[in-house]
């Protein structure tokens, strides 16, 4: 079975820092354990250490490797054959191959312009589980100096590649994560970034900060009058033949999957 986070709000944690390991992972629904842009390159021999040393649960952990090509991206895989974690996060994915390189599930990082016009290739891969952007790297890519306009929204091509990622990883079947925030002060930011992310269907949002993951869960989670016309349109489904009305609203197909999708999103401790 694919690995799959048991919420949406997913918090990046350095390698190099295992005394944040547990405190990270009691906070958010998932770690992403990163042995790439958190840590040095002089720390990067010890953090794969302390990612060795110190387990987390795998199901509810990922580990983010350098890009492939590189002599660390080497080191990242003959460390991961000593851990039982199986999500991992490839940095700065451009072509489906480079996950023939890891024999694991893996979310793919896309964020190059060549990754994001090979996004949907890149979500064709057998070992490609999800899918998650980044703005900055890819506006530094590009030469460019802020993905975000003088107001706070982003510009026009990274909401192209945001598109383009979440296109990818629905016409695949695959999970989709939201790019961070980050602007940590910025909580009505983030709320609004995440409330759209959860409109589009995304899976989750990436988080850099513990306080950062609250936002995000409440974004994500139904409210109740959803989760209330959720289960009268389910409801009404199972009396009717055909299309029928809800609160004055025609129900049909688009607007089942959307019903079904609102009860998905209710947290597991409260389901």
């Amino acid at each position: 079975m694919s690995w799959i986070p048991p919420g949406p709000a997913i918090l990046f944690c350095p390698a190099d820092r295992p005394e944040r390991y547990p405190k990270a992972a009691d906070r958010a629904d998932a770690v992403i354990v990163d042995l790439e842009d958190a840590v040095a390159p002089p720390d990067k021999a010890a953090a794969r250490r302390a990612m060795v040393e110190h387990p987390l649960d795998p199901s509810r952990t990922i580990v983010r490797v350098n890009a492939t090509g590189s002599a660390d991206f080497a080191e990242d895989v003959r460390a991961l054959a000593d851990t039982d974690y199986r999500a991992i996060m490839l940095a700065k994915t451009e072509h489906p191959d480079q996950l023939d390189e890891l024999d694991h599930e893996v979310i793919a990082l896309i964020e190059t312009p060549m990754g994001a016009l090979r996004a949907a290739d890149v979500a064709a891969h057998a070992r490609c589980v999800g899918l998650m952007w980044g703005a900055e790297d890819l506006v530094a890519a590009m030469g460019g100096r802020s993905s975000r306009s003088p107001d706070g929204t982003y510009r026009d091509v990274a909401l192209h590649v945001r598109s383009t990622v979440r296109l990818a990883a629905a016409a695949h079947g695959r999970l989709a994560f939201d790019a961070v925030h980050i602007d940590i002060a910025d909580l009505d930011g983030l709320r609004e970034e995440a409330l759209d992310a959860m409109a589009l269907g995304y899976d989750g949002t990436a988080c850099i900060h513990p306080s950062q993951v609250a936002v995000v869960r409440a974004a994500y989670a139904p409210t109740d009058d959803e989760v209330d016309w959720a289960h009268e349109v389910l409801d009404a489904e199972r009396g009717s033949h055909g299309v029928f009305s809800v609160r004055g609203r025609m129900i049909d197909a688009p607007l089942l999957a959307q019903a079904r999708a609102v009860l998905r999103r209710i947290p597991a401790e409260s389901a």
